[in-house]
């Protein structure tokens, strides 16, 4: 029994160490939505959605992703002028917007 307690110790901490541990790959991200982000000017006329995600417990930045009208989806960054400016416009949109329900 003294040489089975230690094992069982051990094993546990195996398993305590081993489910909070991160995952191995670096294209697998459990926390935040974007791996990469977007600097460069994407045409209005290419845009067809805008999701905004600010800063959680899940993840420290804030993530901006653009639908495009070819499917696509992108990551923005938001610390470019450009995406600083949009992310602005389309809250100001959805402010004066009628609420529906």
């Amino acid at each position: 029994m003294k040489k089975l307690l230690p094992l069982l110790l051990c094993l546990a901490l195996a398993v305590l160490l081993a489910h909070g541990m991160p995952p191995i790959s670096r294209e697998f991200n459990t926390h935040c939505r974007c791996a990469e982000v977007e600097s460069r000017m994407i045409p209005p006329d290419r845009l067809k959605s805008l999701k905004i995600f600010p800063q959680d417990a899940h993840c420290h930045k804030t993530e901006v992703i653009a639908g495009l009208t070819n499917g696509e989806r992108i990551c923005l960054n938001p610390q470019s002028a450009w995406v600083r400016k949009l992310v602005r416009f389309v809250l100001q949109q959805q402010q004066t917007q009628p609420q529906t329900e």
